[in-house]
């Protein structure tokens, strides 16, 4: 497992205690863990979330126009794309950001190809702006792109250990699934990913690990593909 594509929600991003913003020692925390696999080979690609700034099905969006408040959520991704990737740089690791839509003047267009290429000159790539379309979440968007530039698996980081059989947070009884089938995620539907996120991985035989980000370190092993959180196959 060389190349692999982490998913990190916007939440991610924010201090635990506010949830909303950049808390700039959470993102050079998360940097350092990228940057120390990094050197050990692996390419990275990151797809990032952007909730911790704008959610297009928040209640922030109100009644607003779904199409256009999820355009929203995808400049937020790259606002959280900027941060990382210099949190990246100053860590040591070279990085690109590359957007989905196009914003030349801050980051590159999504090119398949120029993604490939960036991994075999050593750089990290940072993927925002979402698909570019609306209606699709940045789970999909990790989905997509793992499949497009051949990654062996999809490391979703969340806050929790991994896949429960219930919602942790509201049941003190749900218990931790360490090995779940796409099949099962989708039909009792885990909270893994959006199902179109779980097909797209079933189609393409990418296997996606679960894990709690919260706890240091454990990027680093859900990289190395050590046995952490949960795998989805």
């Amino acid at each position: 497992m060389r190349r692999v594509v982490l998913k990190l929600s916007g939440e991610a991003f924010a201090s635990p205690d506010t949830r909303y913003g950049i808390d700039p020692a959470i993102v050079a925390r998360v940097a350092d863990e990228i940057a120390t696999v990094h050197g050990e080979g692996y390419q990275i690609g990151v797809v990032v979330g952007g909730g911790n700034i704008f959610r297009g099905v928040s209640t922030a969006a109100g009644d607003m126009d779904r199409a256009n408040a999820d355009y929203m959520g995808m400049l937020a991704t790259v606002i959280n794309a900027l941060a990382l990737r210099d949190a990246l740089e100053r860590a040591g690791s070279p990085a690109r950001v590359q957007t989905a839509i196009t914003i030349q003047q801050v980051a590159e267009p999504y090119i398949r190809l120029r993604a490939i290429r960036h991994f075999e000159k050593g750089r990290i790539v940072i993927f925002a702006g979402g698909t570019g379309n609306p209606f699709f979440t940045t789970d999909t968007t990790a989905a997509l792109r793992g499949a497009e530039i051949g990654a062996a698996a999809v490391l979703k980081a969340t806050k929790v250990d991994g896949v429960y059989d219930a919602d942790p947070v509201t049941n003190s009884g749900a218990t931790l699934l360490t090995d779940v089938s796409y099949m099962d995620a989708i039909q009792r539907q885990l909270g893994v990913m959006d199902a179109t996120a779980i097909t797209m991985c079933m189609d393409n035989n990418l296997p996606i690990r679960v894990f709690n980000m919260n706890r240091p370190g454990e990027i680093i092993r859900a990289v190395r593909g050590e046995d952490v959180g949960t795998l989805v196959h």
